[in-house]
């Protein structure tokens, strides 16, 4: 519909279900009675045109917010979600059949992104208009989140209740305050005052409880002795902590107290802050935890040496343990985690303990052979770097890792409730600690190593440009791992989890042979991973690859086919979705429909076969609380930011997020705009008004296809600058058009102030455990019901998270900035000039 008549859009409707009516211009003239003649005219002429038949068919998946279904009609296949389906049919009957009308008010539902996008612009167009709206500080709100520390937070010895009384503070030179307690346990207070206080932290106070002396028979001479724990402000009024002292015991007052509180908890509420913030905390846990891509190694320290006793799989970062595993699935993980390097790692300064690993295999008479190599390994001989990144990367078994060493003590592993002991036997055997058996088997771990899958297609591309001299070939021997090396002695702990699990790519090196379907060429390669279902294979060329893309080939698995004689895999029909630069590396996908049946049906049974290798077992564990006491310490040493998204409407808004220990680069930025305890994400959603957004576009990829979707996002970071918008410029790496542009940006970002680039990766999230929660939902239940539904509403709403790690370092190698500029970077400055990048 025209601008012109977007105005009489009512008349319109009015309208429609009389066009094919005898009476129809009788009742335009009525209904457009004021209307100018011409404008009448163009009505009409519009009404007309939307009753026209239509032939288009409407597909809508990727373009509205909801989950779109195959909908025949009249011979017709559409796909359209259920709100579309409801406009499709209420039109049809308005029209009378299938017409232009109802094909465009389909495509103009309320949860199309096209229109959603429209009416944010407009909406902001309209407000910047207006300066007494301040559109932009709302929307940058929605943006600042508060940090969660992960199963940390207070344990009270004793139930709180909120008590406001009055209550009269005396120091030891008999100085006194007037002021009203906020909240009182057996063991504490606290009280707030409306002046400034000269009490000092730790000295003994006597509190007169003065609201209660009427009511009930206290000593009016002597107060009750409490400590000053803490003093802190809050909207310019002064809270007390006090904690009973124990060197003025008073036991009638104990037993006053105690019955007091017994007697008054439902009438004055338990105050439960402490427990709200403990389910917020597992909560977030709780979709932390299960599809964080890191994979943590627990490592004992034995006479000085680091051994790597345990790692914890879960459902995304499993394809990082897969990789490590040669052909007998024998856990290769010691390849990676060297002692050399583990050492060089804890010789680091605590808050920069990280290295990148890049690695290959090769495959060889039906063995795997692992090769890898760490930046300060390489960085020795330029033409040994440029010999492994060059030819390493035109590999299929392409990785980049992220390698991260923290600190850990066993104590962690115990997670008590929030709820004191003293409110039942239930929750006093909860907060027991583990057992000595379990403390036994954890007692030497020290540290933690987390291992990330940091590649990216555009790193792979551009390593493949490293030109090298293939007489240095050789000298990789010296990065290969000899196979006679004894595997991991790693025990591999798995998540416990019911709800949908993530599909993840499945290991699979074999020989293949490529034959274009109208060429008799057959090239030799081998597959290194498939997906689910069978759908998608990768493989490795020995020759260039002479097709295009979208292209049809056959492939063959001869090994495949000498063990499974009852299918036919030599035969079998993908279409080439992707190929590198080479063309021997290439991601295929199984052609549609009856052509590639074979290759859906084989993988698919071969994935159903072997998946219980995968899922977690329903044997009792060996030491019974052994997975749950690594989860714990794991999520107390998370080392990259990690923000929870839930769903409100069509929009995905960040709820949450977790700071990393070892991720100071990342969380200066993320705090810059931020207030205490929160931080300000909203230079990830700068393309909120383009096309596809990749944030809240992306989440809807992984819900569809049931995998993480990963991409690079380049920074220039610059403090000097005020306004968000200038101090933090993002752009995401495959917007650029080539590697000459990335170096310019980069060059300009290090120019201004630093240059930050961080692998950010999307996760759906799981159902919570609620077997984890349930205690203290109940507890905040029996005394605040709507708090407890508020808790349970929040926490069902949560949707997606978002990883970011920082890659910084390896990018900056990858583009040819030497070892200096990367320890220049990593301070971060600011140019007062304050230059701007072109977007």
């Amino acid at each position: 519909m025209s601008q012109d008549l977007k105005q009489y859009a009512a008349i319109i409707e009015q309208l429609k279900p009389m066009v094919n009516e005898p009476e129809f211009n009788q009742v335009l003239l009525q209904i457009a009675s004021d209307v100018p003649k011409e404008k009448r005219f163009l009505i009409k002429m519009e009404v007309k045109r939307l009753a026209k038949p239509c032939m288009r068919t409407i597909d809508l998946r990727g373009h509205v917010d909801g989950k779109c279904k195959k909908y025949v009609h009249e011979g017709r296949t559409h796909y359209m979600d259920d709100i579309a389906v409801d406009k499709f049919e209420e039109q049809i009957r308005v029209f009378g059949r299938y017409t232009y009308g109802v094909y465009e008010a389909v495509q103009n539902t309320e949860n199309n992104f096209r229109l959603m996008r429209e009416k944010e612009l407009a909406q902001e167009r309209q407000e910047r208009s207006n300066p007494e709206l301040k559109k932009r500080s709302a929307v940058l709100e929605q943006f600042k989140v508060p940090t969660v520390n992960l199963l940390d937070y207070r344990q009270r010895n004793a139930e709180r209740m909120n008590f406001a009384v009055a209550v009269e503070l005396f120091n030891d030179k008999n100085e006194s305050i007037r002021g009203l307690s906020v909240d009182i346990s057996l063991e504490g207070l606290q009280v707030k005052l409306s002046k400034d206080t000269f009490f000092k932290k730790g000295e003994t106070l006597h509190i007169f409880f003065r609201g209660l002396e009427t009511e009930y028979a206290l000593d009016k001479k002597n107060g009750i002795a409490y400590k000053l724990v803490k003093i802190s402000t809050k909207n310019d009024v002064n809270y007390l902590a006090l904690q009973r002292d124990s060197n003025y015991p008073n036991p009638a007052f104990d037993k006053f107290l105690e019955n007091f509180i017994h007697g008054n908890k439902r009438r004055y509420k338990v105050n439960m802050s402490n427990t709200i913030e403990a389910i917020a905390s597992k909560t977030s846990e709780q979709f932390f935890s299960p599809r964080c891509p890191t994979l943590p190694v627990f490592i004992d320290v034995i006479s000085n040496t680091l051994v790597p006793r345990f790692a914890m799989a879960n459902e995304v970062n499993r394809e990082t343990l897969e990789y490590w595993q040669d052909e007998e699935d024998n856990c290769r993980l010691n390849f990676l985690l060297t002692q050399e390097r583990l050492t060089r790692l804890l010789n680091k300064s605590e808050e920069v303990r990280e290295i990148f690993v890049f690695s290959f295999t090769h495959f060889q008479n039906e063995k795997v052979y692992f090769y890898s190599a760490a930046v300060e390994e390489l960085a020795q001989k330029d033409a040994l770097m440029r010999a492994f990144l060059g030819f390493g990367s035109k590999k299929v078994s392409w990785r980049v890792f992220k390698v991260t060493l923290t600190d850990m003590v066993p104590e962690q592993a115990h997670i008590p409730t929030s709820i004191p002991d003293s409110v039942g036997n239930k929750i006093k055997k909860l907060n027991t600690p583990p057992s000595a058996r379990l403390m036994s088997k954890l007692k030497n771990l020290r540290f933690l190593a987390h291992v990330t899958d940091v590649t990216s297609v555009t790193g792979q591309e551009t390593y493949n440009e490293f030109t090298f001299n293939r007489d240095n070939l050789a000298h990789l021997r010296h990065f290969g791992h000899p196979r006679n090396r004894a595997a991991s002695n790693i025990e591999i702990v798995r998540f416990k989890y019911d709800e949908k699990r993530i599909e993840s790519r499945y290991q699979l090196r074999t020989q293949v042979t490529l034959r274009l379907n109208d060429d008799e060429t057959v090239i030799n390669g081998i597959s290194e991973d498939i997906s689910v279902h069978g759908l998608g294979l990768r493989i490795e060329l020995k020759r260039e690859y002479k097709g295009n893309l979208e292209g049809r080939v056959e492939v063959a698995f001869p090994k495949l086919q000498e063990i499974a004689p009852s299918f036919n895999v030599m035969h079998l029909q993908y279409e080439v979705m992707y190929h590198n630069a080479d063309k021997n590396i290439l991601h295929l996908k199984a052609v549609s429909g009856d052509a590639g049946k074979g290759a859906r049906y084989f993988f698919e049974e071969l994935i159903k076969k072997n998946k219980s290798s995968l899922k977690v077992e329903d044997t009792e564990e060996e030491i019974p609380g052994m997975g749950q006491a690594l989860r714990c310490i794991n999520a107390r040493n998370a080392t990259s930011l990690s923000f929870l998204m839930s769903k409100e409407g069509v929009r995905y808004v960040p709820q949450a997020c977790i700071i990393g220990k070892q991720d100071e680069r990342v969380t200066t930025l993320t705090t810059q705009f931020a207030e205490q305890g929160q931080v300000n994400v909203e230079f990830l959603f700068r393309d909120r008004k383009q096309e596809s957004p990749f944030v809240q576009s992306g989440i809807k990829v992984v819900k569809h296809e049931n995998t993480p979707l990963r991409e690079e996002l380049f920074i220039s970071f610059d403090t000097a600058q005020k306004d968000p918008r200038m101090a933090i410029i993002p752009r995401y790496s495959s917007k650029f058009e080539d590697n000459k542009q990335r170096k310019a940006f980069i060059r300009e970002a290090m120019t201004r102030g630093q240059f930050i680039a961080i692998h950010l990766m999307l996760t759906t999230t799981g159902k919570p455990d609620l077997s984890m929660l349930q205690t203290e939902i109940n507890y905040v239940t029996m005394y605040a019901m709507h708090k407890a539904k508020e808790l349970e509403k929040k926490m069902w709403s949560m949707a997606a998270c978002s990883h970011l790690i920082d890659v910084t370092d390896e990018v900056l190698l990858r583009y040819g900035f030497s070892l200096d500029d990367i320890t220049a970077n990593k301070t971060l400055k600011s140019n007062p000039k304050g230059a701007l990048l072109t977007q």
